[in-house]
């Protein structure tokens, strides 16, 4: 988006059917994806369909591809870092919930398993139908891509998040990503974070929960986000910490999905949880059966499948509720959904940011071909910054930093001056009820040798005078250095900034 051929985006009103001309002719493949995006979620969303069901899956992925690559190039991009927030499915649950199980019926890939908290880092997962029947595998971390495969993937995560997050059993809030491209894979992108621990283990630093919280208070906070929260059949909702942080940034639960977990372990009582809905979840439900052991991914969603069918009181829970298929298609109409109404916003946002980018970069000074007009351009920055030291420290004009209250120099110098006087006033030198007169007393009396009538010896004077400013030397000191600190700051945010 650089040079002279840079091109800006036009951001659509966000209604069904509006035209492509809407858009630049560069950008047509993503206006196809969003006029698109409402005519694919809507629909036979309630029902079940298997994730290898391809006609489906391929024109759905098709047509949200695009805009999803757009997005992800973005968060690689750390735009969100300029406040601009992009739509994010976040998995959220309590330590052992399920999490990784969900996660790897979904990807059809291992994950790390272990003791404790094996998500160390937030896991970005790039799910990719691929046509090819040999998957592609692969992370992204610190500015290096590192190929892996099925067998290897948990081992290379794990790699990977001791160079992030070191070796120990400490977290760490930079992200890794983890791309699969793998036939049959329903086209999703979810950040995996720590699972939310109270107790810290061996090995785990004091504060492991309040450094959890931030992470994922951080991912969930934003409106544009979509919680997925993990939660095992066994325990009560109410209970779980993950719904509690939920609850705090999406009280109504318009923008949180449940997946229910181990629905085989603990099947009593699960439809009536599930349809009480005690805990607000807008997105509602979905049961999963857990992987066993070593079961391939096929096997487990026939048990699955046959669990739900089968089983006294788990199949009168309804099928458009049940099931990793169900999961993966009601994800990806959450996705397109969110991405279609929030697309045309990322887009102006970016607009206004590179609008106001080009700007700052026409200020600056030409390329320069001699030292004339090096010296030039520095005399007119010199005079720039002059111009504006004038006007904040001198003339007391805010202009230029009406939001920075640190750049209004004369109010900020008048309340240390002020500061300065209250603390001569409330020193113990200017006490005058400590030791009344008892100081001036034994002065006069060592002074009365030499003395004229009605007048203070110079000598009592004097010691009076000294000791008095003794007392008071140091406030003088330390307002001289506040002052001057503050001058130095105000004149280096001067320079630093555009001339």
């Amino acid at each position: 988006m650089s040079g002279s051929n840079q091109r800006f985006i036009k951001p659509s009103n966000g209604k069904r059917g509006h035209k492509s001309s809407d858009y630049e002719e560069d950008h047509l493949p993503l206006v196809s994806a969003e006029e698109n995006l409402h005519a694919l979620v809507i629909g036979d969303e309630d029902q079940p369909t298997p994730i290898q069901s391809m006609p489906m899956m391929a024109s759905f992925n098709d047509s949200i591809r695009p805009i999803l690559d757009a997005v992800d190039q973005l968060r690689n991009l750390m735009v969100m870092k300029e406040g601009i927030q992009l739509p994010t499915i976040v998995v959220v649950g309590d330590q052992s919930s399920g999490k990784s199980s969900v996660l790897e019926s979904l990807a059809g890939i291992s994950l790390p398993r272990g003791q404790g908290i094996c998500t160390r880092v937030p896991l970005i997962m790039r799910l990719q139908h691929n046509t090819s029947l040999i998957p592609e595998i692969f992370l992204e971390f610190n500015g290096k891509t590192i190929q892996t495969d099925e067998a290897n993937v948990a081992d290379a995560i794990n790699t990977a998040t001791e160079e992030i997050a070191g070796g120990g059993k400490g977290i760490s809030d930079a992200p890794l990503t983890l791309v699969v491209k793998k036939n049959g894979l329903p086209d999703l992108t979810m950040v995996d974070l720590p699972g939310i621990t109270r107790v810290p283990v061996h090995g785990q630093p004091d504060n492991i929960y309040e450094q959890i919280a931030a992470i994922v208070m951080q991912y969930i906070q934003p409106e544009e986000s979509i919680i997925l929260n993990v939660l095992p059949a066994s325990v009560d909702f109410t209970t779980c910490e993950s719904i509690r942080m939920s609850r705090q940034v999406d009280k109504t639960g318009q923008r949180t999905l449940a997946v229910v977990t181990k629905a085989d372990k603990a099947p009593e009582g699960l439809l009536e949880k599930v349809t009480a809905d005690d805990v607000n979840i807008g997105l509602g439900y979905v049961c999963v059966r857990n992987r066993i052991g070593d079961e391939s991914y096929e096997n487990a969603r026939m048990e699955e499948a046959n669990l739900f069918a089968t089983h006294p009181l788990l199949s009168r829970i309804d099928k458009s509720i049940v099931g990793i298929p169900v999961l993966a298609k009601k994800l990806m109409h959450i996705q397109a959904t969110i991405m279609a109404k929030c697309w045309p916003e990322i887009v102006g946002k970016i607009n206004e940011k590179l609008n106001g980018n080009v700007e700052e970069l026409n200020r600056m000074p030409k390329a320069m071909s001699s030292v004339a007009e090096f010296l030039t351009a520095f005399m007119q920055v010199i005079g720039s910054a002059k111009d504006s030291l004038r006007k904040t420290l001198v003339r007391g004009e805010y202009d230029e930093y009406p939001d920075d209250r640190n750049m209004h120099c004369v109010a900020r110098v008048a309340e240390m001056f002020n500061q300065y006087s209250a603390d001569l006033l409330n020193c113990p030198e200017g006490d005058h009820t400590r030791n009344f007169l008892m100081d001036e007393i034994r002065i006069l009396e060592e002074a009365k040798a030499i003395e004229l009538p009605n007048f203070l010896p110079r000598l009592a004077f004097l010691s009076l005078l000294q000791r008095k400013v003794e007392g008071v030397s140091h406030l003088l000191f330390g307002f001289v250095e506040k002052v001057w600190a503050y001058f130095d700051n105000v004149v280096l945010s001067v320079f630093d900034a555009p001339h």
